[in-house]
């Protein structure tokens, strides 16, 4: 095996397939190119690429696609909206990585109207069978005699989060779709539909992932700081020069100018 035309002779040497030209027995190695794109899921449709009762899968949406793409998290049979789908592992990973809490944001209409402190309690978080949720980012959209719309924006994975803080405080969903995954928004992408994310939404979405720009090799996640970052003490000022022209800080007294001639007598009494 080489990298890049030199013979690797030690194990666990490092290469990235998209930058560096890797051969086995001279042969060169195909790797598939990283390719990411967003999906508008439909109702009814399983979040996996396979489904043991038969329903229908995010796989039968993407057609004859010969590439073999991964869904980033899931969304249940009866929840719509975006569904990140990659062969970049590093990229799924960091995007679902719990430290860095990666923002999740949907649209949910929930039955009933809200009152203050039913909205405080989905902002200071709502305790569940397991644990309490982090503190979420909600606001009502819109209201109706019998109903409501929110926005929530929440940083955790959990399963049916989002459905089941709305009936912990008493508003069970009636629809929820997940509108946007940390930079990248659904936008007007229709039912069933998919689009390839363009280089800059690629780079803004690595960037929210923690991974580095070389790719899969890259940096792991790291966790978000919170707080001010601890001040810097200022610099010892450094000793005085010696030596130096008379004068200066030099460590010496400045010498005094002698008068010229002789000094006068005093008179004698």
């Amino acid at each position: 095996m080489s990298v890049n035309g030199a013979v690797v002779r030690e194990l666990g040497q490092r290469a990235d397939p998209a930058h560096d030209r890797i051969a086995v027995d001279g042969e060169p190695v195909r790797v598939r190119a990283r390719w990411t794109i967003v999906l508008h899921k439909p109702r009814g449709v399983v979040s996996t690429l396979e489904d043991p009762q038969g329903r229908p899968t995010v796989a039968g949406l993407l057609g004859d696609n010969p590439e073999r793409l991964y869904p980033v998290g899931r969304l249940d049979v009866n929840t719509t909206g975006l569904l990140v789908m990659t062969n970049d592992g590093a990229l799924a990973a960091g995007l679902m990585h719990p430290r860095l809490g990666v923002p999740r944001v949907y649209h949910a209409k929930v039955r009933g109207r809200l009152d203050a402190p039913a909205l405080t309690r989905l902002r200071r978080g709502v305790r569940l069978e397991d644990g309490k949720t982090a503190p979420a980012r909600v606001r009502v959209l819109a209201e109706l005699p019998t109903k409501s719309w929110l926005e929530l924006t929440v940083r955790e994975g959990r399963n049916h989060l989002i459905r089941r803080m709305c009936a912990a405080v008493g508003h069970p969903v009636e629809k929820l779709s997940r509108v946007r995954l940390g930079p990248v928004a659904l936008r007007d992408l229709p039912v069933g539909t998919w689009r390839e994310l363009g280089p800059r939404e690629i780079a803004a979405l690595r960037v929210a992932a923690g991974v580095s720009a070389r790719g899969a090799g890259g940096a792991a996640p790291r966790p978000r700081r919170h707080g001010r970052r601890p001040r810097r003490p200022p610099p010892t000022p450094a000793p005085p020069p010696r030596g130096g022209p008379r004068g200066e800080a030099s460590g010496r007294r400045e010498a005094r100018p002698r008068p010229r001639g002789r000094r006068p007598r005093s008179p004698r009494p």
